[in-house]
């Protein structure tokens, strides 16, 4: 016999008939009426090749088949109704859960400084780990449950995610102290002479600093490439470039490399940081505790 052969709500008839004894009595408790009771008795005995229950003048009695099955259907059937009635609970004093949140390096640089100082005042058992959101095929993998946030500048991710603001902010020139420029300021024609360090973030929102800077007509003085910041605050140290840069990165790099920020002389529009998820993990009482936390520490 297979499981996509019986209607639950016969086992639900039995369970009910076992307790009460009577078909009038368990058709009351069940809010059915006498005749769909029997009915249901009637399918039952047919299903399971036999009697199930014997009247007698005490009433119904199960017979020895009915008596094995009692015990299995009543714990089967309490741990269906305790599992739809539960609501589930996210504890992060308690939890060991791990969280996989999607960032590029400057997310990493930007936030996670921060969350981790606060999950180990809150949730001391909770693990945070990171991907890259242009390593992975991000909407699968979020799709999938395998990430269970991101945040950065995604516009790429609209149908099925939920999505909410943290913060704008705006890019600025990146430069060591000391530099030329630091006492001249950076004007329009100092920022062509100059010599850039470029950051070619494929898949972010930072491509939009090169499609600004062409749109206005510059050619930059690109004498570095790279793929991501982690080392651009160690090159502007050692040298004379400059880069164009989000100016929350730029506050994080300023103290520990001794570097000065300054007014970017093209207009780069400001890019909008959000934390987006998927809808399977709207409601998901842990999602939305970490989605409470970042917003807490980050959104302004």
């Amino acid at each position: 016999m297979e499981l996509r052969d019986i209607d639950l709500n016969l086992l639900v008839v039995f369970n009910e008939l076992l307790h009460q004894g009577r078909v009038s009595a368990a058709a009351r408790t069940l809010g059915m009426s006498q005749p769909a009771v029997s009915n249901a008795l009637s399918r039952l005995r047919k299903l399971l090749g036999d009697d199930v229950f014997l009247n007698t003048s005490k009433g119904m009695v199960p017979t020895p088949l009915s008596e094995r099955l009692a015990e299995p259907i009543a714990f089967a059937l309490g741990t269906i109704h305790d599992t739809l009635n539960s609501k589930a609970e996210f504890d992060p004093a308690t939890s060991a859960r791990n969280f996989t949140v999607a960032m590029t390096d400057i997310g990493e640089i930007s936030f996670l400084p921060a969350l981790m100082k606060r999950l180990s005042e809150v949730a001391p058992g909770v693990t945070l780990s990171t991907v890259r959101n242009t390593a992975v095929n991000l909407r699968e993998e979020m799709e999938n449950a395998r990430t269970d946030l991101a945040i950065g500048f995604l516009p790429d991710l609209q149908t099925g995610f939920f999505q909410r603001r943290l913060f704008s902010q705006r890019y600025v020139c990146l430069f060591r102290k000391g530099h030329p420029l630091a006492e001249q300021g950076i004007t329009l024609k100092s920022f062509c002479a100059a010599e850039h360090v470029a950051i070619v973030a494929a898949g972010t929102g930072h491509g939009m600093v090169d499609e600004s800077i062409q749109r206005a007509g510059i050619t930059r003085k690109v004498r570095l490439q790279v793929p991501h910041f982690v080392a651009v605050g160690h090159i502007l140290q050692t040298t004379d470039l400059i880069a164009v840069v989000p100016e929350a990165y730029a506050k994080r790099t300023l103290e520990p490399f001794d570097l000065e920020t300054a007014v970017c002389p093209v207009k780069i529009p400001q890019i909008v940081i959000n934390m987006l998820w998927h809808g399977r993990h709207h409601r998901e009482p842990g999602n939305q505790w970490l989605r409470q936390t970042v917003f807490e520490e980050f959104s302004s």
